[in-house]
C-alpha cells in the first residue's frame, strides 16, 4: 500500500478544494502569499534573507491552477509514485519528494530570475519521482494513450522510452521559451526536478530489490 503517495494525493486535493472555495479573489491572494514568484528571490545570496522567506519553495508544490492541472499531476504521481515509495519507504519518499520539489523550484527561479508570474503545481516534485523511476524501473511498461486521428490507441511503452521522450519534450519546450519569451509551463522546473530525482534517489533508498 503506497501510503505516502495516497496521502500526498489527498493533501493536494484537500488544498485545491480550499483554493476553489476561496473564489477567484481568494485564490489570487493565496497565490500571492504561497506561490513561487521568481523575482522575490535572489539565489546568489540565499542567506541574506530569513529562512521563512523561502517557504514558497514548499507551499507552491501543493497549489494548482485548475482542475485539469491537479488531475494530470496527481495521475502521474499515482502512476510512478507507488513503486518508488516501495523502494524508499513512506518517510524517505516524502523527504525525497520535497527535495525534488525544492530543486525544481530552484531551477525555475535560476532560469527565470526576473519573472513576476506566480508558479504553482506539484509537477516539479513529481518529475523527481519520474527521474527515480527512470533509473529504478527502466524496462517497466507504461500504458500510454496515443491518439491516431480520432481513435485512441493504448500501447505499453518501456519506461525509459516514455520518460526519455517526456524529458526531451521538456528541454525542447524550455529552450523554445528561452528563445521566444515566457511560457505558461515551467519546463525547466520539470527538468530540474527530473535531474534531482536521477541524482538524489540513491540517498533515500532503504532496501535493494530487483526491478
Amino acid at each position: 500500500m503506497p501510503f505516502m503517495t495516497l496521502l500526498l494525493i489527498a493533501i493536494n486535493f484537500f488544498v485545491f478544494y480550499h483554493q476553489a472555495a476561496a473564489g477567484p479573489r481568494g485564490m489570487e491572494d493565496i497565490f500571492s502569499r504561497f506561490a513561487l514568484i521568481p523575482s522575490h528571490f535572489d539565489l546568489s545570496r540565499p542567506f541574506s534573507q530569513p529562512f521563512t522567506h523561502f517557504t514558497p519553495f514548499i507551499t507552491s508544490i501543493f497549489l494548482h491552477g485548475n482542475l485539469m492541472h491537479i488531475i494530470s499531476n496527481l495521475w502521474a504521481l499515482w502512476l510512478f509514485g507507488d513503486n518508488v515509495e516501495d523502494r524508499m519507504g513512506p518517510i524517505n519518499f516524502l523527504l525525497f519528494y520535497l527535495a525534488c520539489g525544492i530543486a525544481a523550484g530552484a531551477a525555475h527561479v535560476y532560469v527565470n530570475p526576473a519573472s513576476p508570474v506566480p508558479t504553482v503545481g506539484a509537477s516539479g516534485a513529481i518529475a523527481g519521482v519520474m527521474g527515480a523511476y527512470f533509473i529504478l524501473y527502466p524496462r517497466s511498461q507504461v500504458l500510454t494513450l496515443i491518439p491516431i486521428f480520432i481513435i485512441p490507441w493504448l500501447v505499453d511503452i518501456p519506461a525509459f522510452v516514455y520518460l526519455g521522450f517526456w524529458l526531451i519534450l521538456q528541454v525542447a519546450g524550455g529552450t523554445a521559451a528561452l528563445v521566444g519569451g515566457a511560457a505558461q509551463i515551467a519546463f525547466w522546473a520539470h527538468v530540474g526536478g527530473f535531474a534531482a530525482g536521477v541524482i538524489l534517489h540513491r540517498f533515500f533508498m532503504i532496501r535493494q530489490q530487483t526491478a
